[in-house]
Protein backbone atom coordinates (compact mmCIF):
# COMPACT_ATOMS: atom_id res chain seq x y z
CA UNK A 1 0.00 0.00 0.00
CA UNK A 2 1.59 3.47 -0.89
CA UNK A 3 2.18 6.04 1.64
CA UNK A 4 -0.38 8.90 1.44
CA UNK A 5 1.05 12.22 1.03
CA UNK A 6 0.38 15.38 0.83
CA UNK A 7 0.06 16.99 -2.57
CA UNK A 8 -0.88 20.72 -4.23
CA UNK A 9 -4.40 19.23 -4.82
CA UNK A 10 -4.77 18.75 -1.19
CA UNK A 11 -3.59 22.02 -0.53
CA UNK A 12 -6.38 23.45 -2.95
CA UNK A 13 -8.74 21.02 -1.33
CA UNK A 14 -7.84 21.81 2.47
CA UNK A 15 -8.13 25.87 1.49
CA UNK A 16 -11.86 25.34 -0.03
CA UNK A 17 -12.53 23.19 3.28
CA UNK A 18 -11.21 25.99 6.15
CA UNK A 19 -11.83 29.14 3.78
CA UNK A 20 -15.04 30.25 6.43
CA UNK A 21 -12.90 28.84 9.76
CA UNK A 22 -9.97 31.10 9.67
CA UNK A 23 -8.56 34.78 8.99
CA UNK A 24 -7.30 35.26 5.40
CA UNK A 25 -4.33 37.12 6.67
CA UNK A 26 -3.15 40.33 4.98
CA UNK A 27 0.00 41.06 2.98
CA UNK A 28 1.69 44.11 4.28
CA UNK A 29 3.79 45.89 1.49
CA UNK A 30 7.54 46.57 2.98
CA UNK A 31 10.01 48.66 1.40
CA UNK A 32 13.74 47.23 1.36
CA UNK A 33 16.52 47.77 -0.33
CA UNK A 34 14.89 49.37 -3.73
CA UNK A 35 12.16 46.29 -4.05
CA UNK A 36 8.72 46.02 -2.88
CA UNK A 37 8.37 42.89 -0.51
CA UNK A 38 5.31 41.71 0.83
CA UNK A 39 5.30 40.48 4.49
CA UNK A 40 2.07 37.81 4.80
CA UNK A 41 1.18 38.30 8.29
CA UNK A 42 0.08 35.24 9.88
CA UNK A 43 0.74 36.42 13.34
CA UNK A 44 -3.03 38.20 13.05
CA UNK A 45 -4.26 34.67 12.40
CA UNK A 46 -6.82 33.46 14.65
CA UNK A 47 -5.07 32.19 17.72
CA UNK A 48 -1.92 34.25 16.76
CA UNK A 49 -0.05 31.92 14.13
CA UNK A 50 -0.91 29.81 11.36
CA UNK A 51 -1.45 26.59 13.45
CA UNK A 52 -5.08 27.30 12.93
CA UNK A 53 -4.84 25.88 9.45
CA UNK A 54 -3.62 22.67 9.61
CA UNK A 55 -5.85 21.73 13.30
CA UNK A 56 -8.70 23.18 11.29
CA UNK A 57 -8.31 21.17 8.37
CA UNK A 58 -7.53 17.63 10.04
CA UNK A 59 -10.46 18.18 13.03
CA UNK A 60 -12.66 18.89 10.25
CA UNK A 61 -12.35 15.64 8.61
CA UNK A 62 -12.83 13.13 12.04
CA UNK A 63 -15.89 11.03 11.80
CA UNK A 64 -18.90 11.57 14.16
CA UNK A 65 -17.31 8.65 16.43
CA UNK A 66 -13.09 10.21 16.31
CA UNK A 67 -14.94 13.74 17.56
CA UNK A 68 -17.08 12.09 20.81
CA UNK A 69 -13.67 10.35 21.40
CA UNK A 70 -11.70 13.82 21.47
CA UNK A 71 -8.30 14.64 20.20
CA UNK A 72 -4.50 14.91 21.92
CA UNK A 73 -2.11 16.75 20.46
CA UNK A 74 1.80 18.53 21.83
CA UNK A 75 2.83 21.38 21.06
CA UNK A 76 4.88 24.31 22.54
CA UNK A 77 2.34 26.49 22.59
CA UNK A 78 1.05 27.65 18.88
CA UNK A 79 -0.49 24.16 17.82
CA UNK A 80 -1.66 23.83 20.89
CA UNK A 81 -3.74 26.76 20.39
CA UNK A 82 -5.17 26.02 16.98
CA UNK A 83 -6.28 22.63 18.29
CA UNK A 84 -7.69 23.77 20.94
CA UNK A 85 -9.78 27.01 19.07
CA UNK A 86 -10.73 24.46 15.99
CA UNK A 87 -12.04 21.60 18.67
CA UNK A 88 -14.28 24.20 20.85
CA UNK A 89 -15.55 25.20 17.74
CA UNK A 90 -16.35 21.61 16.34
CA UNK A 91 -17.43 20.67 19.86
CA UNK A 92 -14.71 18.39 20.59
CA UNK A 93 -12.96 17.82 23.50
CA UNK A 94 -8.49 18.14 23.67
CA UNK A 95 -6.22 17.17 25.93
CA UNK A 96 -2.37 19.51 24.86
CA UNK A 97 0.81 17.97 25.93
CA UNK A 98 2.68 21.42 26.91
CA UNK A 99 6.71 21.84 28.21
CA UNK A 100 6.29 23.50 31.41
CA UNK A 101 8.28 26.37 30.49
CA UNK A 102 5.92 27.11 27.65
CA UNK A 103 5.32 30.96 27.27
CA UNK A 104 2.34 32.03 29.69
CA UNK A 105 0.46 33.80 26.81
CA UNK A 106 0.21 30.34 25.20
CA UNK A 107 -0.35 28.59 27.99
CA UNK A 108 -3.39 30.86 28.75
CA UNK A 109 -4.78 31.16 25.00
CA UNK A 110 -4.81 26.83 25.20
CA UNK A 111 -6.52 26.98 29.07
CA UNK A 112 -9.05 29.80 27.36
CA UNK A 113 -10.34 27.89 24.43
CA UNK A 114 -11.18 24.96 26.42
CA UNK A 115 -8.31 22.78 26.55
CA UNK A 116 -7.04 20.29 29.09
CA UNK A 117 -3.13 21.03 29.39
CA UNK A 118 -0.68 17.84 30.50
CA UNK A 119 2.49 19.51 31.34
CA UNK A 120 5.76 17.75 30.78
CA UNK A 121 9.62 18.60 31.22
CA UNK A 122 11.30 19.19 27.97
CA UNK A 123 14.61 18.21 28.75
CA UNK A 124 13.63 15.11 30.31
CA UNK A 125 10.55 13.73 29.03
CA UNK A 126 8.85 12.73 25.46
CA UNK A 127 6.10 14.81 24.27
CA UNK A 128 5.67 12.45 21.25
CA UNK A 129 5.53 9.59 23.48
CA UNK A 130 3.31 11.28 26.37
CA UNK A 131 0.56 12.52 23.45
CA UNK A 132 0.84 8.63 21.80
CA UNK A 133 -0.27 7.54 25.66
CA UNK A 134 -3.09 9.50 26.31
CA UNK A 135 -4.37 8.86 23.02
CA UNK A 136 -4.13 5.47 23.02
CA UNK A 137 -5.43 5.47 26.88
CA UNK A 138 -8.48 7.53 26.01
CA UNK A 139 -9.19 6.53 22.08
CA UNK A 140 -8.45 10.05 21.12
CA UNK A 141 -7.17 10.77 17.45
CA UNK A 142 -3.75 12.19 17.62
CA UNK A 143 -3.22 15.69 16.01
CA UNK A 144 0.71 15.82 14.94
CA UNK A 145 2.17 19.41 14.74
CA UNK A 146 3.62 18.65 11.31
CA UNK A 147 4.29 14.74 10.45
CA UNK A 148 0.65 14.62 9.73
CA UNK A 149 -0.83 15.34 5.51
CA UNK A 150 -3.58 16.69 6.66
CA UNK A 151 -1.82 19.43 8.97
CA UNK A 152 0.73 19.87 6.75
CA UNK A 153 -2.32 20.31 3.82
CA UNK A 154 -4.06 22.94 6.14
CA UNK A 155 -1.33 24.79 6.27
CA UNK A 156 -0.57 25.03 3.07
CA UNK A 157 -3.79 27.22 2.50
CA UNK A 158 -0.81 30.08 3.36
CA UNK A 159 0.45 30.01 0.22
CA UNK A 160 -3.12 29.38 -1.56
CA UNK A 161 -3.75 32.77 -0.30
CA UNK A 162 -1.04 34.09 -1.18
CA UNK A 163 -1.41 33.11 -5.06
CA UNK A 164 -4.71 34.83 -4.95
CA UNK A 165 -3.60 37.90 -3.13
CA UNK A 166 -0.83 38.50 -5.71
CA UNK A 167 -3.20 37.51 -8.71
CA UNK A 168 -0.01 34.51 -9.20
CA UNK A 169 2.84 32.69 -7.43
CA UNK A 170 5.46 35.08 -6.19
CA UNK A 171 9.18 34.16 -7.52
CA UNK A 172 10.72 33.93 -3.74
CA UNK A 173 9.51 33.43 -0.42
CA UNK A 174 11.01 33.10 2.93
CA UNK A 175 9.04 30.83 6.03
CA UNK A 176 9.97 30.24 9.12
CA UNK A 177 10.66 26.74 9.27
CA UNK A 178 10.51 24.25 12.93
CA UNK A 179 9.26 20.95 12.00
CA UNK A 180 8.39 22.26 8.16
CA UNK A 181 4.70 21.69 8.40
CA UNK A 182 3.69 25.62 7.02
CA UNK A 183 6.68 25.33 4.44
CA UNK A 184 6.31 22.23 3.13
CA UNK A 185 2.55 23.13 2.64
CA UNK A 186 3.31 26.56 1.16
CA UNK A 187 5.58 24.65 -1.32
CA UNK A 188 3.07 22.41 -2.41
CA UNK A 189 1.00 25.33 -3.41
CA UNK A 190 3.49 27.69 -4.92
CA UNK A 191 5.49 25.03 -6.89
CA UNK A 192 6.60 28.06 -9.03
CA UNK A 193 7.87 29.63 -6.30
CA UNK A 194 11.91 29.67 -4.75
CA UNK A 195 11.50 28.76 -1.05
CA UNK A 196 13.68 29.37 1.36
CA UNK A 197 13.67 27.83 5.06
CA UNK A 198 15.07 29.61 8.04
CA UNK A 199 15.65 27.94 11.79
CA UNK A 200 17.37 29.29 14.99
CA UNK A 201 21.01 28.86 15.15
CA UNK A 202 22.10 25.37 16.37
CA UNK A 203 18.14 24.66 15.47
CA UNK A 204 18.66 24.09 11.75
CA UNK A 205 18.09 20.69 11.27
CA UNK A 206 16.03 21.33 7.99
CA UNK A 207 18.39 23.15 6.32
CA UNK A 208 21.12 20.70 7.15
CA UNK A 209 18.80 18.33 6.17
CA UNK A 210 18.00 19.70 2.70
CA UNK A 211 21.83 20.25 2.00
CA UNK A 212 22.53 16.52 3.17
CA UNK A 213 20.24 14.76 1.30
CA UNK A 214 18.95 13.15 4.16
CA UNK A 215 17.29 13.57 7.48
CA UNK A 216 19.47 15.21 10.09
CA UNK A 217 18.67 15.87 13.45
CA UNK A 218 19.47 18.69 15.72
CA UNK A 219 22.83 18.22 17.06
CA UNK A 220 23.17 17.94 20.88
CA UNK A 221 23.22 19.67 22.91
CA UNK A 222 21.52 21.75 21.15
CA UNK A 223 21.57 26.18 22.35
CA UNK A 224 18.97 27.77 23.92
CA UNK A 225 17.02 29.91 22.01
CA UNK A 226 14.21 32.55 22.39
CA UNK A 227 12.30 30.55 19.36
CA UNK A 228 10.16 27.99 21.28
CA UNK A 229 7.56 27.60 18.38
CA UNK A 230 10.32 26.30 16.30
CA UNK A 231 12.68 23.61 18.91
CA UNK A 232 12.17 20.60 17.27
CA UNK A 233 14.78 18.14 17.13
CA UNK A 234 13.69 16.16 14.09
CA UNK A 235 12.20 16.88 10.73
CA UNK A 236 9.25 14.41 9.09
CA UNK A 237 10.10 12.48 6.03
CA UNK A 238 6.54 14.46 4.87
CA UNK A 239 8.04 17.48 5.12
CA UNK A 240 11.20 17.05 4.36
CA UNK A 241 10.40 15.05 1.55
CA UNK A 242 8.31 18.31 0.23
CA UNK A 243 10.72 20.37 0.65
CA UNK A 244 13.52 18.32 -0.97
CA UNK A 245 11.19 17.95 -3.84
CA UNK A 246 10.59 21.72 -4.08
CA UNK A 247 14.49 22.55 -4.20
CA UNK A 248 13.93 24.90 -0.82
CA UNK A 249 17.34 26.05 0.76
CA UNK A 250 18.05 26.83 4.38
CA UNK A 251 19.55 29.53 6.37
CA UNK A 252 20.09 30.10 10.12
CA UNK A 253 19.46 33.71 11.98
CA UNK A 254 21.11 34.33 15.21
CA UNK A 255 18.91 35.43 18.39
CA UNK A 256 20.49 39.02 18.08
CA UNK A 257 19.25 38.69 14.52
CA UNK A 258 15.60 37.66 15.19
CA UNK A 259 15.56 40.52 18.15
CA UNK A 260 16.14 43.33 15.61
CA UNK A 261 13.45 41.52 13.42
CA UNK A 262 10.87 41.53 16.14
CA UNK A 263 11.17 45.27 16.71
CA UNK A 264 11.32 46.33 13.05
CA UNK A 265 8.29 44.36 12.33
CA UNK A 266 6.72 46.60 15.85
CA UNK A 267 7.95 49.87 14.49
CA UNK A 268 7.58 49.56 10.65
CA UNK A 269 5.02 46.76 10.25
CA UNK A 270 3.06 47.82 13.46
CA UNK A 271 2.89 43.92 13.90
CA UNK A 272 3.86 41.72 16.96
CA UNK A 273 6.05 38.65 16.05
CA UNK A 274 7.10 36.18 18.37
CA UNK A 275 10.62 35.32 18.05
CA UNK A 276 10.32 31.73 16.24
CA UNK A 277 7.67 34.04 13.67
CA UNK A 278 10.13 36.96 13.06
CA UNK A 279 13.05 34.52 11.79
CA UNK A 280 12.05 34.93 7.97
CA UNK A 281 11.85 38.59 8.51
CA UNK A 282 15.53 38.57 10.69
CA UNK A 283 17.13 36.64 7.52
CA UNK A 284 15.59 39.12 5.18
CA UNK A 285 17.18 42.09 6.85
CA UNK A 286 20.08 40.51 8.05
CA UNK A 287 20.96 39.86 4.27
CA UNK A 288 21.20 35.75 4.77
CA UNK A 289 18.08 35.24 2.68
CA UNK A 290 20.14 36.28 -0.36
CA UNK A 291 18.72 38.36 -3.49
CA UNK A 292 14.49 39.10 -3.20
CA UNK A 293 13.47 40.41 -6.65
CA UNK A 294 10.41 42.58 -6.51
CA UNK A 295 7.23 40.68 -5.86
CA UNK A 296 8.97 38.26 -2.83
CA UNK A 297 6.97 37.39 0.19
CA UNK A 298 8.37 37.01 3.78
CA UNK A 299 6.26 35.27 6.15
CA UNK A 300 5.29 36.55 9.62
CA UNK A 301 4.40 33.14 11.61
CA UNK A 302 3.59 33.82 14.73
CA UNK A 303 2.43 36.16 17.50
CA UNK A 304 2.28 34.58 20.66
CA UNK A 305 4.78 36.04 22.74
CA UNK A 306 4.73 36.78 26.39
CA UNK A 307 4.45 40.88 27.33
CA UNK A 308 7.73 40.95 29.67
CA UNK A 309 10.01 39.25 26.84
CA UNK A 310 8.38 41.23 24.38
CA UNK A 311 9.41 44.59 26.49
CA UNK A 312 12.92 43.87 26.55
CA UNK A 313 13.46 42.94 23.43
CA UNK A 314 11.65 46.37 21.45
CA UNK A 315 13.09 48.54 24.20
Amino acid sequence: MTERRPSANGVQRAAERIAGEVTRTPLLPLDHAGRRIWVKAECLQRGGSFKLRGATNRLMQLSGAERARGVVAFSSGNHAQGVALAARRLGIAAAIVMPADAPAVKVEGTRAAGAEIVFFDRDTESREEIGARLAAERGAALVPSFDDVDVIEGQGSVGVEIRAQLGGAPEALVVPCGGGGLSAGIALALPETRITIVEPEGWDDMKRSLEAGEIVPVAEPAPPTRCDALQTKCVSPLTFGALSEAAASGVAVSEAEVAAAMRFAFRHLKLVAEPGGAVALAALLAGKAGERPDGSVVVVSGGNVDAALYAGIIG
